[in-house]
C-alpha cells in the first residue's frame, strides 16, 4: 500500500453513496436544552440541529457536550415510532483546535445524522472535518460516510468557494446560503439586511446553483429571526423555494408548520403531476413527443420533473 492511500481516512476510501433524504425544516436547539427536543418533533421538524456552537456560553460547552451525546444515545435506542420522522444532527465548534475535534469525538455515534459545520472558510476545512469524521465513524463502528457534513458558509472566501467546497467529500448536504440579519454572513459581506431579502437573492441563487452544479443534495437556506412575523417568515421561504431551495434552517418551534408547508407540494400540485405524466404518456402512445396540457406545451422533460415529485412527496 502507497504512502498516500494508508494516509486517507475511512471516509476518503470509501466509494459508496449515502442516500441523504429531503428535509424541509432544520430546527436549531440549544446543546443545554436538549429537554426542548420533544417540542421540536411535536411542531413537525424533519431535523433538529443541536447546537453547541453560538447557542452555548463557553463555560457551558462541556456540559452541553455531554448532554447532546446523552440525547444522541437516547435517540438511537428508540424505536422508530418513539423517534418520529426527526432527524438529529450537531453544530459544533469551528475546527481551530483540538476542542472542535473533541466535539466530533463525543457525538458521532448511533442516532446521529450529520454535522453542521460553521465558519468554513475553504476546501481544507472540509477535507479536515471529512477525515476526523472517517475515524469517529471507524471508531464507533459505523458505516463509511454514513454521517452528512452540513457546511456553513459564513465567511466571504467561504461563500466565494462554495463549488469546491460542495465538491470537496461526497458526504455534504443540505448546504446553501444563510443570511440572517445581524449574522457572520452580513458582517462577512456587508449588505444591509431587509425583509423582502432582495439583496442577498444573488447570493443565495449563486450558492445554490454551485450547490447543485457540485451535486450536494438537498439545499437549504434560512434564517428568519423575527419570531412573531409568520407572514414575512411565509414570504421569505416562498422565496427561497422558487430559487430553488428544498428547505430552510429554523431557530423557533412556531416557524416549522410554516416553512414544512410551504416546501411541500400541496394536493392540488401533486394531482396536476399525475395528470400531466398521464397526458405525456398518452401523447408517446400514441407517437407524439408532446402535447398541450391545460393550455402549456409539455414533453417528456416536464414528464420527468413531476414523476421526480411524486417519487419525494406522492402518496
Amino acid at each position: 500500500m502507497s504512502s498516500e492511500e494508508s494516509s486517507q481516512s475511512p471516509a476518503e476510501a470509501d466509494t459508496g453513496v449515502v442516500d441523504r433524504p429531503p428535509l424541509r425544516s432544520l430546527l436549531f436547539v440549544p446543546g443545554t436544552r436538549t429537554d426542548w427536543l420533544p417540542k421540536a418533533r411535536a411542531a413537525g421538524a424533519d431535523a433538529a440541529i443541536l447546537d453547541l456552537e453560538d447557542a452555548v456560553p463557553t463555560a457551558d460547552k462541556l456540559a452541553a457536550g455531554a448532554q447532546v451525546a446523552d440525547a444522541l444515545a437516547r435517540a438511537a435506542a428508540m424505536s422508530a415510532e418513539q423517534a418520529g420522522r426527526m432527524a438529529l444532527f450537531v453544530r459544533v465548534n469551528p475546527l481551530d483546535d483540538w476542542a472542535g475535534a473533541e466535539d466530533l469525538r463525543a457525538v458521532v455515534r448511533p442516532g446521529l445524522a450529520g454535522i453542521v459545520l460553521p465558519k468554513v472558510h475553504s476546501v481544507q476545512d472540509v477535507k479536515l472535518a471529512d477525515r476526523l469524521l472517517g475515524w469517529c465513524e471507524q471508531e464507533q463502528g459505523l458505516p463509511p460516510g454514513r454521517v452528512a457534513l452540513v457546511p456553513l458558509l459564513e465567511t466571504a472566501r467561504g461563500l466565494r468557494e462554495a463549488y469546491d467546497i460542495a465538491r470537496a467529500t461526497s458526504r455534504i448536504a443540505y448546504m446553501g446560503a444563510l443570511s440572517a440579519p445581524g449574522g457572520d454572513v452580513e458582517r462577512a459581506v456587508g449588505y444591509r439586511w431587509s425583509p423582502e431579502g432582495t439583496e442577498t437573492v444573488a447570493l443565495r441563487s449563486r450558492v445554490l446553483l454551485d450547490a447543485r452544479a457540485a451535486g450536494a443534495p438537498c439545499p437549504v437556506s434560512g434564517l428568519w429571526t423575527r419570531v412573531g412575523d409568520l407572514p414575512g417568515l411565509r414570504a421569505f421561504a416562498e422565496q427561497n423555494r422558487s430559487l430553488g431551495y428544498e428547505g430552510m434552517m429554523a431557530i423557533h418551534p412556531s416557524h416549522v408548520p410554516v416553512i414544512n408547508e410551504v416546501f411541500s407540494p400541496s394536493s392540488a400540485e401533486l394531482a396536476r403531476c399525475a395528470e400531466l405524466i398521464a397526458a405525456v404518456e398518452s401523447a408517446q402512445r400514441e407517437g407524439t413527443g408532446a402535447v398541450t396540457f391545460q393550455g402549456e406545451m409539455v414533453d417528456e422533460a416536464m414528464a420527468r420533473t413531476a414523476r421526480l415529485v411524486l417519487e419525494r412527496h406522492g402518496a
